[in-house]
């Protein structure tokens, strides 16, 4: 049988191709633009389609199994709409198995999916450790990050170890009617990633706590949009102490502890470095 992937282009959808290949399973990717898909195994088969246009997916479910499928669409991480149709198109198909990538918040895609009668997990990221890439062009040019809010702590999640969640859950079950947040084993500050960085990579780095008005010209001067700089500056000034919270959903599905950001970064540490 085979299983589905939704945004099998993304950070941790390719991820999730590769190990559910790994693990010998058939597997189609989904995706609004299957010609950028080419770096996917030739193996995978590749379908067109929009989570937000259900009339767009009439083949797409053929045959399938199990499902990951996105709660949000767009760079604007705006919540799906269309769950009420999606797990019609589920029931249909003889779906029996669905993971989502989704924050619990009592939307219409979580009543939806509450009612569908599959065997069903939310899981969502803190944060993914992957997100520290941005910071890789500054550092390779000037060995330094600067942002403001530098108090925030987040338990950050490497993105391997929650696309082996993912992974897990479609090909063996378990943790049916549950919500999965899926953290790293610490919560850490931008500088202690700053430090991790640097050992990983030999080099010294340094963090820069700005101000409001410092960062609004710094990104002005990068190119960004008003609404981009206020969108961050909130986000960054309101980060929930719950962000900083670890959880053993790793351990619980996979049988081992998360990696640490220090692990993740020697892992990428030549993306860093000069």
């Amino acid at each position: 049988m085979t299983i589905l992937v939704t945004g099998a282009t993304g950070t941790l959808g390719r991820r999730v191709v590769e190990g559910l290949r790994r693990e010998g399973r058939k597997v189609r990717a989904l995706t609004r633009t299957p010609a950028g898909a080419s770096r996917l195994p030739g193996d995978v088969e590749v379908v067109g389609g929009d989570l937000t246009d259900p009339g767009t997916l009439k083949s797409a479910f053929d045959g399938v199994s199990a499902l990951h499928l996105l709660g949000a669409t767009g760079y604007d991480h705006a919540p799906l709409r269309t769950g009420p149709q999606l797990m019609a198109m589920c029931a249909a198909a003889g779906v029996r198995r669905l993971t989502v990538l989704a924050p619990d918040e009592g939307g219409e895609l979580e009543r939806a999916v509450r009612a569908s009668g599959l065997e069903w997990t939310f899981v969502w990221p803190i944060d993914l450790m992957a997100n520290t890439l941005g910071w890789a062009d500054t550092v390779r040019a000037t060995a330094e990050v600067r942002e403001p809010y530098a108090g925030r702590r987040t338990a950050s999640a490497d993105e391997a170890d929650v696309a082996d969640v993912i992974t897990e859950l479609l090909v063996r079950g378990g943790h049916a009617g549950r919500r999965l947040v899926v953290t790293g084993p610490e919560a850490l500050a931008p500088a202690d990633k700053v430090a991790a960085l640097a050992a990983a990579t030999g080099r010294e780095l340094r963090f820069t706590d700005l101000t409001d008005d410092e960062a609004r010209r710094q990104w002005r001067a990068a190119g960004w949009p008003e609404e981009g700089i206020d969108f961050m500056l909130r986000m960054w000034a309101t980060v929930p102490a719950s962000a900083a919270e670890v959880t053993p959903a790793v351990e619980q599905v996979l049988g081992r502890p998360p990696r640490s950001f220090a692990q993740w970064a020697t892992v990428h540490a030549a993306a860093f470095r000069a």
